[in-house]
Formats: structure tokens, C-alpha cells, sequence
């Protein structure tokens, strides 16, 4: 099967980061909790969260933030730093792969700092059990020596806040999720609030849009600003070769139909998936396994990158028998819906 990273980085309307981009995601994130836009329900639990803390002068509890990719996990543990008047440090899970590496992080951190954990669902058991001291009594465990005459050292740490995000929260532990104090799920974003994203990050960048242009874009975002920020960068680089550089409605659906993303924001592969299902399997129930055997794409992408956002617009069910296109999508998609036996659920 094709790669999946390869296959992400190549896709317009892909919820994951894009290390090309990073500097250009950086550059429109909102550094206080008053500008971030949309997730009202978590802002207003993270604000009371972080009112009691300083007032009692402590560092906040450790903090578990879940969700699809590019739904703003990593901006708002920047801006809880930010918030918190404390350091920030980055990592991700599959880069801590010794006790040592992990020891060395903790170490160098100062009160009141943040230790944002990316991906923290793919840290390994070992490295887990040594969080674990960390997380609770700010303590870290040295083993020194080995077998019978092995001895455990000590060392205390500074208080310090972990924050960490994960796509998977079904692959945290138990004995690591009841470690954080706050657990917060991000949702997808209303296009009222995508909208509002796109006006703001294209005044950041001095690109003239008007609200119909950003209404498109908005509606083609796939409910979340990550993608609603690369397709105004690329929207903005058609408003510039092709007119004067302001992005009007009739501008953005032209670039936005040369990169086949439809009114809906599905793009090819959205609708390879779809189309699959419906034609080869008259809409299903199929396995997950067998969708991904049909369209070429591994069982995980499937499942945690495109999936997600299909149910969202109500166009896949996951049911105990297997995948199932809804109604929804046999019309989308031009189909005649079914009425066999197969499709008794579509509604």
C-alpha cells in the first residue's frame, strides 16, 4: 500500500501537519485564550482552570487535550504557556524513546513550565511508568546499578504542567489518563467560527477577501482551521498571478475547483472512498479491512484521517457489520440511494 505520510503531505485538505508549513501555521496562531476562535465550551472551562491556579499561585494540573488532527491542540498548549507566564517545551512521543531522553527533558525544566507532549498515546510503557513519579509527587526515579545491588535514586523536579494531545485517547492508558487533572475534547469547527479564522488570519497577512470568499473557503475547509489556513494561502497565491491580489468569491471557487475540492470539501480521495463503497459494495456493510484493500489506503488513515470527517457530514456510518454510505452520499455523489436490504440503516 501507499505510504501514508507521503500520501497526507500531498493531499490539500489533510487535518495533518505539514512540516513546510510549520513557520506559516506559526505565524497566524493566536497567543491569548481571548483570540482564539471557536471551542467555546473548552476556553470557558480552561479559563475558570486557569484562574484558580494563579490565584493560588500554583502551576495549573496536567492538562490531556484530544481530537482530530487541526483542530488548534498545539495552539492552545501555547497559549496555556502563554496564559501561565511559564516555558514551553516541545516533543512528541515517538521522540522519546529512552528513559533518558525523557529524564533529560524533565530535568531541565523550571517551575510553572510547560512540557507539551505531542502524540503522547505512541509513548512507550517504560517511558510511561517514569512519568508517572513525575507527573504526581515531581519526582524522578533513578535506578542506579543492576540486579540485587541495584539502588533508586530520587531526584526532585521542579512543578512543572504536561499537556498532552492525542488523536487516539482510546490508546491512553488507564494509569496515564488518571494522572491529568483536566481532559478536554476538541471538536470540529461550525463555519460561522472557520469563517471568522479565515478573516482574521487574512487581515494578519494583508490579503483583502471579502465575506463571500471567505464564506467558500469556509464551507470547503473541512471544519477545521488548519485546513481552512492552507487553502487561503493558496487561494491568495491565485488571487495574486490571476488578478490584483484580492480574493473575491468568484476567485476562490476557480482555485478551489483547480484543486478538485467541491463545495463540501471532499477532495479525490474523499470521494474514491465513497465511490468505492457504493459501487463495488452497493453501499455496504463492509470491514474496515476490506474498504482498505479496495482504495489502496491503509486501515489506520482510514479510520483516524479520513473517516472522521465523512460521519461528520453524515456520509458514513460505522456500524457493528462494517462501514455503510449513507443516503447523503449516494446523492452527493450523483447515485440513485439503494432500498435492498443492505441499505435498511442509510437514513
Amino acid at each position: 500500500m501507499i505510504n501514508q505520510n507521503d500520501h497526507e503531505q500531498n493531499r490539500m485538505v489533510s487535518p495533518q501537519e505539514n512540516s513546510e508549513e510549520a513557520a506559516f501555521e506559526k505565524s497566524l496562531r493566536p497567543k491569548k485564550l481571548t483570540d482564539y476562535i471557536g471551542q467555546n465550551k473548552v476556553k470557558k472551562n480552561l479559563e475558570i482552570f486557569m484562574q484558580a491556579a494563579q490565584k493560588r499561585g500554583e502551576p495549573i494540573e496536567h492538562v490531556m487535550l484530544h481530537g482530530c488532527p487541526g483542530l488548534g491542540k498545539t495552539t492552545l498548549a501555547h497559549i496555556i504557556a502563554n496564559e501561565m507566564s511559564g516555558n514551553i517545551k516541545v516533543t512528541t512521543g515517538p521522540t522519546i524513546e529512552r528513559t533518558g531522553d525523557l529524564a533529560a527533558i524533565l530535568t531541565n525544566l523550571e517551575d510553572g513550565d510547560i512540557l507539551f507532549i505531542d502524540e503522547i498515546h505512541r509513548l512507550n510503557k517504560i517511558i510511561e511508568e517514569v512519568l508517572y513519579p513525575a507527573m504526581e509527587d515531581f519526582a524522578l526515579d533513578i535506578i542506579i546499578g543492576k540486579g540485587p545491588s541495584a539502588k533508586t535514586l530520587r531526584l526532585d523536579l521542579p512543578k512543572f504542567t504536561l499537556i498532552g494531545a492525542t488523536t487516539r485517547m482510546s490508546l491512553i492508558s488507564a494509569p496515564l489518563r488518571d494522572r491529568f487533572g483536566a481532559t478536554f475534547k476538541l471538536d470540529f469547527y461550525h463555519d460561522q467560527d472557520i469563517e471568522t479564522i479565515i478573516k482574521r488570519n487574512a487581515e494578519i497577512l494583508t490579503t483583502a477577501i471579502d465575506s463571500a470568499a471567505s464564506s467558500q473557503i469556509a464551507k470547503r475547509a473541512r471544519k477545521t482551521p488548519r485546513v481552512a489556513n492552507r487553502l487561503l494561502k493558496r487561494v491568495r497565491d491565485f488571487a495574486e498571478v490571476k488578478a490584483d491580489g484580492k480574493i473575491t468569491e468568484t476567485l476562490a471557487k476557480q482555485a478551489l475547483n483547480m484543486l478538485e475540492i467541491d463545495e463540501l470539501g471532499l477532495d479525490e480521495i474523499d470521494r474514491k472512498i465513497l465511490t468505492t463503497l457504493i459501487t463495488k459494495f452497493s453501499g455496504g456493510p463492509i470491514g474496515l479491512n476490506t474498504l482498505a484493500a479496495a482504495t489502496n489506503e491503509e486501515m489506520e488513515s482510514l479510520e483516524d484521517v479520513y473517516e472522521p470527517f465523512l460521519i461528520q457530514l453524515g456520509f458514513l456510518n460505522r456500524t457493528p457489520r462494517g462501514r455503510m454510505a449513507t443516503k447523503l452520499a449516494f446523492t452527493h455523489l450523483g447515485f440513485t440511494p439503494k432500498t435492498n436490504q443492505n441499505q435498511n440503516n442509510l437514513l
